[in-house]
Order: structure tokens, then sequence, then C-alpha cells
């Protein structure tokens, strides 16, 4: 397979589906690989990055059992515990993000679904959010009720961030108080109340190559208009403490493949860029073009201002484009 003549063929409208061959993505010489990948990524979206941010709005007791969540009840992982945020420091913490030309915020809570009290605690915060910011707001809830999804339109939340995490196969591997299934419903509830969808999952949980590239197809066959790829930071106290970090080769082609397979969408770096040099860096030449950033994270070794500059230096440009959403 000629790596870059595929990527001009998807520039110039081909489009890979489940079914075709891709056991070429998984030998494909590595360089050539991200070079066709950062063509594609240049051709669809450009030099504009994309920065978002989160907030941790309440820790811990989920009652899912995902393997590899420090937030789990199932997992000891000593994680400190508190309620829902008070509107106040979300809104603050919005405020430094913006400031610092951060395009979005979202607010991010542990749990299958948000009790009907928490519901209400969001919706506030998010209804001050878009009064008091211009930040294009984001909800990661777990799994709403259509009725919820219509509430948190009308506080100005425009895109709904829901993991698939893996493949359909993979993923009672990963959990099994709730359901792939469950998963994709609840993205497709989301798009039906007219949101974007924020939609990835995680590598170097013991999948297999075929099912990262099966994750992707997923999320192209969805519509996902951002994937967040994280790669596994093990946690000690979950039963994925053990497993072997991965290479940045192996990081860098997954990006590449989602790429190649979501030509269109913003692939966003997320958890694990510090198994990369210098951040990730190489990354943004290898298909990404949208990241997770902060400076109350440890997703990377980069605060706001330090991804910035790389970004700049790279010749990419932040400044916040009018959204279309």
């Amino acid at each position: 397979m000629d790596i870059i003549r595929l990527a001009e063929e998807i520039i110039g409208g081909k489009r890979i589906h489940r079914g075709d061959d891709m056991d070429f993505f998984i030998s494909a010489d590595i360089k050539l690989l991200c070079e066709g990948a950062d063509r594609i990524r240049k051709h669809f979206c450009g030099d504009y990055v994309d920065l978002c941010s989160i907030i941790n709005g309440k820790s811990g007791k989920c009652s899912e059992n995902c393997r590899f969540c420090a937030q789990s009840a199932h997992n000891c992982t000593g994680i400190k515990e508190y309620p829902f945020m008070d509107t106040e420091t979300i809104l603050n913490e919005c405020k430094h993000n913006e400031a610092k030309g951060v395009h979005r915020f979202s607010i991010v809570t542990a749990g299958r679904t948000l009790s009907d009290a928490d519901f209400e605690k969001a919706f506030e915060a998010y209804s001050t959010l878009h009064e008091k910011t211009d930040m294009m707001l984001c909800g990661s809830h777990g799994l709403l009720t259509d009725e919820q999804f219509k509430r948190l339109r009308l506080a100005g939340v425009s895109r709904y961030h829901c993991n698939i995490e893996t493949s359909r196969r993979n993923f009672p591997n990963i959990c099994t108080t709730h359901t792939f299934d469950d998963k994709v419903e609840c993205i497709k509830r989301a798009k039906n109340a007219g949101f974007e969808i924020c939609s990835g999952g995680i590598i170097g949980m013991g999948e297999t190559w075929s099912d990262r590239i099966d994750m992707a197809v997923t999320l192209s066959e969805l519509g996902v208009t951002s994937i967040p790829i994280n790669a596994l930071m093990p946690i000690k106290g979950t039963p994925f403490e053990d497993l072997e970090r991965l290479s940045e080769e192996d990081i860098l082609r997954t990006v590449s493949i989602f790429r190649y397979i979501a030509p269109s969408a913003d692939i966003r770096l997320a958890a694990g860029r510090d198994l990369m040099t210098n951040c990730g860096k190489q990354a943004f030449l290898s298909g990404a073009n949208s990241t997770i950033t902060g400076d109350m994270l440890t997703t990377s070794g980069n605060d706001i201002n330090g991804d910035v500059k790389m970004l700049r230096e790279m010749g990419f440009y932040i400044e916040k484009r009018k959204s279309n959403e």
C-alpha cells in the first residue's frame, strides 16, 4: 500500500469504511504514515488548533467499574472525593482559561449519570458560564436522558462528551456495569438534541491494533466531531496498574490512523502526552489538530502558556474562530 497516495486519495474524496482491508496501517512505515496524516490534517483542518480545558466538577464514588479509572468505587486509588462544585469556583476556573486563550470549557463529573439535584447544579453552572463568558461550553455527565439533554442546550452547552473507550469487542474487558450500546445510544440522544459530539477512547488497555482501528471506524460512522485519544497512564489501585506504558511510536501510529479514517474530525490529544517527547509535539505533525490543556491538569507536562508557545512556534494559530455550532 502506497500510504502517501492513499492520503492524497482521501483528500480527493475517498473514505475508508468498515470491511475494508486496513491491516496495512499496522505495518506501514511510521514516518510516511505520519506524513500522510499531516497532509490530510492540513487539507481538512488547516493550521488552526482547538484548545479545550476541563474541570472535575464532582469526584469519586462512581458506581461504574471501569478498570482504568481512579474514580470508580470498585477501585482503591485514594482519590480525593467531593460533591458537585459550587458555581463560583467553576466560573473562576472558566474565566482563567478563557483569559489564556482556551476555546472550550467542560465540566466533567464522575458517575453513570447525574442525580436530579446534581443536574440542577450543573444547569445553574452552565447557565452562569454562558452568561458571563464567551467560552464554547461542553458537558460530560454520563448517560443523560432526552429531557436533560434538552435542558443542557438551553443552558448554553453546544457539545457533549461521551467516550466509547475502545472497540465493541473489547468493551466488556474494560467495563461491565454499562455496555458499549449504552454509550452509542447516549451519543445518538445527544446528537438528536442538537449537540456536536466529542467521543474517543483510551489506548494501551490491552487491546489489539484491530480494536483501535475498529474504534476509529465506529467514531467515523457516528459522525463524531471531536475525537480525544488518551494513552493509558496506569493508576495504582486499578486493575490496569501493572500494564506496560505505550511507546511514542504506538501513540503516533494511532493518531495517524485515526486521521486517515476520520479525516475532517478534530483529533484531540488527551491523557498521556507525557509519554511522548516535548509533550506530544510530533503528534501535531502526525494528524492531531487539537488538545486538552490547562493549568490544573495532569494530562501533560505543559500548562496553557507552554502549549500556546509550542504550537505557535510550530506555525499553528490558536486565535478563537467563530463557532459554527
